[in-house]
């Protein structure tokens, strides 16, 4: 009989979770507390290496249920797999498929030598900054075609391989299905990447908002978060798809993601 693996054919445990995992396996080392109260660890069995992501806090444990439903529908190659989640003793936990890369907002201390992610990110040639980009947007077409609106997608939400070239995306827990209305007020995220409907309670959050974001991401990545056209490195046409994207009156951006990225890919020819 083959034995059971005690991180992918648990359901419950009666313990913590780092008692638990420093029990099965190597525990590499756990990543700084996340702002919504998570934590999140590298886990090595068999050479084989794990990202499990755990919280006690009521409002965490909610939405890393949320983030079980929202991958049992979305699935794509850039996003790190989940496979298995459980409860402890205190809480609730998921387990992914690690990924090699760096985070583009590390929740590691930087040496005093070291450049930004971020920053080597937005210093690489305009091609491959677009051809990332553009695997975010194909994501973000299917979560739209899957009936969920972004919430707090950020840059910190990507990983980028810069010697493969290779960028995934992660931490989807706030994502759910919509269109919805604020009833907060402001919603979770960075402001840098946020509409203004995000900051209204009583507006709709829809798939406008979603393009929004996603006109914003063109601009923190191909601009390093300027909005300035002498700081943006792709071509004019492109420029103008983001500005439209990002305009504050919802009505004058595009309808739909998927019209926007249409759209971008007809600029990109344009370059």
């Amino acid at each position: 009989m083959p034995t059971e693996h005690p991180l992918l054919n648990v359901s419950e445990i009666d313990t913590d979770i780092e008692t638990y995992l420093n029990h099965i396996a190597e525990t590499t080392y756990p990543f700084p507390e996340h702002d919504s109260g998570c934590q999140s660890f590298q886990t090595v069995m068999d050479d084989q290496r794990w990202f499990v992501k755990h919280s006690n806090i009521p409002q965490s444990i909610t939405w890393l249920k949320q983030a079980v439903g929202f991958n049992a529908v979305v699935q794509h190659e850039a996003l790190p797999q989940l496979h298995n989640a459980f409860t402890t003793t205190d809480g609730f936990t998921l387990v992914y498929d690690w990924v090699d890369g760096e985070g583009l907002r590390p929740e590691r201390e930087l040496r005093t030598d070291e450049v930004h992610p971020r920053d080597r990110f937005c210093a690489l040639p305009a091609a491959e900054i677009i051809d990332a980009l553009n695997v975010i947007y194909d994501v973000h077409i299917l979560i739209e075609k899957k009936g969920f609106i972004a919430e707090d997608f950020y840059d910190g939400c990507i990983i980028y391989n810069f010697e493969m070239k290779r960028i995934h995306l992660y931490d989807f827990d706030h994502y759910h299905p919509g269109p919805f209305i604020n009833d907060r007020g402001r919603l979770y995220g960075s402001s840098r990447f946020m509409a203004p409907e995000e900051f209204q309670k009583g507006e709709r959050i829809d798939e406008r908002t979603n393009v929004f974001m996603l006109g914003r991401t063109a601009f923190v990545l191909l601009a390093n978060s300027s909005d300035s056209r002498d700081d943006w490195k792709g071509n004019d046409a492109l420029w103008h798809v983001a500005k439209q994207a990002t305009n504050t009156d919802k009505q004058l951006r595009y309808p739909s993601v998927q019209e926007f990225v249409s759209a971008w890919h007809a600029a990109i020819t344009k370059g």
